[in-house]
């Protein structure tokens, strides 16, 4: 069986915080031996489409969207058309599924961004039974994530609910491609063959790297430079 190498979570300059071309992405991945990379800008998928068009035969490139929900982030793959932003989750999931998508969960404990298991107020999070049976998988690594222990917990998390657990770049730029990723056995290149890859996926099978404080700053970066572009960020009023 063959053996691919998957990243479900990566940016290009079609997200609002994120400076990499879809070409120079597409070429950093090739040139670092990936097989699959689910472009997930945020609330938009100009930037897979873009993406898809410039890849070489050697990399498959999955068509996807970071999408904010009323609640947190949700990651939607084999995507045909946007997914409308600020949506309640349940919708969201429903809105991918159809188009046949799948459905993951980004960076879910993580305090600085829109993450959908984090706590709030110090209520229950009533999230984390519903949301489970309803997704494909959980980023058990981010490499974006920065200090405490949000990757555990979303290990954690993942192994609990009988979900897989992915490893992920969450890359912005592309000296962040291929950072951390998932190795998986069959062809994830179809929504049935990522299920199918996905489904023996423990956190033994995780490949990841460490995201340096560099990386992490370049995203204040390319807002600034998206704000002097004049460009407004996805889903805003213009």
């Amino acid at each position: 069986m063959a053996r691919a190498f998957v990243d479900l979570h990566c940016h290009t300059s079609a997200s609002f915080d994120s400076i990499a071309d879809p070409a120079s992405v597409v070429r950093a991945a090739a040139s670092r031996g990936l097989t699959h990379l689910a472009i997930t800008d945020h609330d938009t998928i100009e930037g897979a489409l873009r993406a898809r068009d410039a890849a070489p035969t050697t990399l498959r490139i999955l068509v996807g969207q970071e999408i904010r929900t009323r609640d947190g982030d949700l990651i939607g793959v084999f995507l045909e058309r946007s997914i409308a932003r600020d949506l309640p989750p349940m919708e969201a999931i429903a809105a991918i599924r159809e188009q046949g998508g799948l459905v993951g969960i980004p960076h879910p404990f993580d305090r600085f961004r829109g993450s959908l298991l984090r706590d709030r107020s110090g209520e229950p999070n009533l999230m984390l039974e519903a949301i489970a049976p309803l997704v494909d998988w959980v980023e058990a690594h981010n490499a974006r994530v920065v200090g405490g222990h949000a990757n555990e917990r979303a290990a954690a998390f993942a192994a609990d609910a009988g979900l897989p657990g992915v490893s992920v770049s969450d890359a912005h730029s592309a000296l962040e491609v291929a950072v951390a990723y998932s190795v998986m056995e069959g062809d994830p290149s179809t929504p049935e063959g990522l299920k199918a890859a996905l489904a023996p996926l423990v956190a033994t099978d995780l490949v990841t790297g460490r995201a340096t404080y560099f990386a992490r700053g370049i995203t204040p970066i390319a807002k600034l430079l998206h704000r002097l572009r004049g460009r407004p960020r996805p889903g805003a009023a213009t």
